[in-house]
């Protein structure tokens, strides 16, 4: 019997599917606003334009629709929206925009544009001002003369020459007034409910940027009163209706990047911070792959929302990721949206909630919890799903030598018949603290859709579960490869239409570094794509903007210090045991794993006379499959099909 599909998808597809981001409900709650990112191939770039949908009838409307809007947030009274824009820019001009637009009508007005950007604009609560952060200094033409380190930074280019502050801007001159200065970094920043004050969060050493610090401001004087001591990773910040207590996302660095992003507490005037939600042993920081968030969205994520009587937040669990609420006084955590799906990001008003809800087969939609129920108000990707009529993945569990319970999934390909014997891809997420899950990947439907079973895993190391299981610091290679191995023996034995002679394995970031590291330990696989990896940890320490203090984390110490671990660990040492024909992709802008990480790897196979591929692009940060542009995507798709099929015996 055969499992057939209306028709298989296709890799111009990749630039049919919509995103939907950021929705916001209003102060009155009648209405979301949102973005909607789509491709646009004659650019070959990408649209983001601005709409609205009522609450209650689910009709929606573009409200912004120049091709360039971002992050819309309603005014304190509801009358006017604030929101990003290039608008008036020039084609590849640095900066952008903040306008502000009347609900009511007109055309939206510029408030100012900024060289160093506007970032995260926030309205104080009288209406008249926004704050937001923006980058200050200058840069240097025709030579860099460097004295910090890092001295660039994934997805944002050279920034050794800059700081990040916070500004204010009054609304209706444009004058602009900078809020705090020196050698800090500002990553966050929210008004109090009264407007007095302003909670923002910054990293003060440079050589210690996973440390950050909270700081409350009172506005009138601009003075700065430190809240924390200098020990913890703290994120994204909000303040109790009373504006006695502050609620943020953050950590201890007990266990440094394995550590779980929990929702602490503590006073504006000062104390302990107490971590709330840490009896959970869950994340909430969004590591589950969905690769259809678009170009921008990696930037963006759920923060905590303190609405009436409860903090919102969201939990990584399992490959789920749903959202759940904390009241402060008693401790009592409840359950708001759950179930088998990715809650992407939220907004809360009173207890109604505007969400995005993505699932296996489905990009994500705006959807509604109120006094009516769960409902979905758009369909933005219906009309292409319903030609499609995609495979649901299907989930497994199995367990690990030594006891433990590892999830996976595997998409069966879109035609198999009873006694078909097929390929299959194992795609090894980045990370490590990363994790597959309930949503939605093009990729694997992309690939599912050419013949290939694909299976994808949470081995050691991934998010969604305890902080233990996280944990493979000066380990990699060890635990998570027994998962990875058994993980696929376990497919194997169980989905019998799996070919095991015809094994291909991919992955990017850790998972390339996994893909590098599986390919010098074993030959069971045919063929490998290595993508924006790992291969030599001593380099990776000098060379990217985390590796002077992500490899020490995740190595031990420094080079100096520990030169055999960092050569024991760097797939480049075993260089002469590869036998698995390997494919490098590595997109040049990428400065969290830089290109002579591939490079350097693809030279000593080809030295030695292995067959290796090395496939660059110009063009692309570290996430680059999900946010470079669409002919990039598309692309780097291509030549993996290309390998393997050549290499696992696929004919076209």
């Amino acid at each position: 019997m055969l499992m057939t599909l209306a028709r298989p998808i296709e890799l111009k597809d990749l630039t049919r599917f919509v995103s939907a981001i950021d929705p916001q409900l209003s102060p009155d709650f009648a209405k979301i606003a949102f973005v909607v990112i789509r491709a646009d191939e004659k650019r070959d770039n990408y649209d983001s334009t601005i709409w609205m949908i009522d609450r209650i009838s689910g009709k929606p409307f573009m409200y912004f629709g120049e091709g360039s809007g971002l992050w819309p947030r309603w005014s304190p009274d509801g009358k006017h929206l604030l929101f990003l824009s290039k608008k008036t820019m020039k084609e590849g001009e640095k900066g952008n925009e903040l306008w502000v637009a009347s609900i009511g009508g007109g055309e939206p007005r510029l408030v100012l544009r900024l060289k160093g950007g506007v970032e995260a604009p926030y309205w104080m609560p009288d209406g008249n001002r926004i704050i937001f952060l923006s980058a200050v200094g200058e840069e240097e033409e025709g030579v860099r003369v460097v004295r910090r380190i890092p001295l660039w930074s994934n997805g944002a280019g050279f920034t050794y020459h800059a700081r990040k502050h916070l500004h204010i801007v009054d609304v209706n001159s444009g004058s602009v007034r900078q809020l705090t200065k020196g050698d800090m970094n500002v990553v966050y920043a929210s008004p109090s409910n009264r407007g007095s004050k302003i909670a923002y969060v910054a990293s003060t050493n440079d050589l210690r940027p996973m440390t950050t610090d909270l700081f409350v401001m009172d506005v009138d004087s601009g003075e700065s009163k430190k809240l924390t001591g200098s020990n913890m990773n703290i994120g994204a910040v909000c303040w109790s209706p009373d504006d006695r207590q502050l609620a943020f996302k953050g950590h201890n660095l007990r266990r440094g990047f394995a550590t779980h992003v929990t929702i602490w507490l503590i006073p504006t005037e000062g104390g302990n911070p107490m971590d709330l939600t840490g009896k959970l042993d869950r994340g909430s920081g969004r590591s589950v792959y969905y690769d259809l968030r678009g170009p921008v969205t990696y930037l963006l994520a759920p923060v905590p929302i303190w609405s009436q009587d409860h903090i919102y937040f969201t939990i990584s669990d399992s490959g789920r990721y749903n959202l759940h609420r904390i009241n402060p006084k008693s401790g009592k955590i409840e359950s708001v949206i759950t179930g088998d799906f990715l809650v992407d990001d939220f907004s809360v008003r009173g207890n109604a909630v505007a969400y995005l809800k993505v699932t296996k087969t489905t990009p994500a939609e705006i959807w509604v919890k109120d006094e009516q129920g769960e409902r979905k108000l758009t369909n933005l990707n219906d009309f292409l799903l319903a030609e499609l009529k995609l495979p649901t993945p299907e989930h497994f569990e199995y367990q690990s030598s030594d006891g433990k319970k590892i999830d996976g999934w595997v998409m069966k390909p879109r035609i198999v018949g009873e006694d078909q014997k097929v390929p299959a891809i194992l795609d090894i997420h980045g990370g490590p603290k990363s994790v597959f899950g309930y949503s939605f990947m093009f990729e694997h439907h992309f690939f599912s859709s050419n013949g290939f079973a694909v299976i994808y895993l949470n081995p050691r190391g991934s998010d969604g579960y305890s902080e233990e299981f996280a944990d493979i610091r000066g380990a990699y290679g060890e635990r998570d490869l027994k998962d990875i191995m058994e993980g696929l023996d376990y497919a194997l034995s169980r989905f019998s239409f799996i070919d095991l002679d015809r094994l291909g394995v991919t992955g990017l970031s850790y998972g390339g570094f996994m893909t590098n590291w599986i390919v010098t330990h074993t030959d069971r696989f045919r063929a490998a794509v290595s993508q924006n990896s790992i291969s030599d940890w001593t380099a990776m320490f000098g060379t990217t903007d985390i590796g002077f203090y992500f490899s020490p984390d995740q190595i031990g110490n420094e080079p100096w210090t520990n030169p055999q671990g960092y050569l024991s660990k760097s797939p480049l040492t075993y260089a002469p045991k590869v036998t698995t024909p390997t494919m490098f992709i590595h997109s040049a802008e990428d400065f969290r794993c830089w290109i002579d990480q591939s490079i350097t790897f693809f030279t000593a196979l080809k030295y030695l006379g292995k067959e290796t591929e090395l496939v660059l692009f110009d063009k692309g940060e570290h996430t680059f499959r999900s946010t470079s542009k669409p002919s990039f995507r598309m692309k780097r798709l291509e030549h993996m099909l290309r390998w393997f099929r050549s290499h696992l015996d696929m004919c076209d």
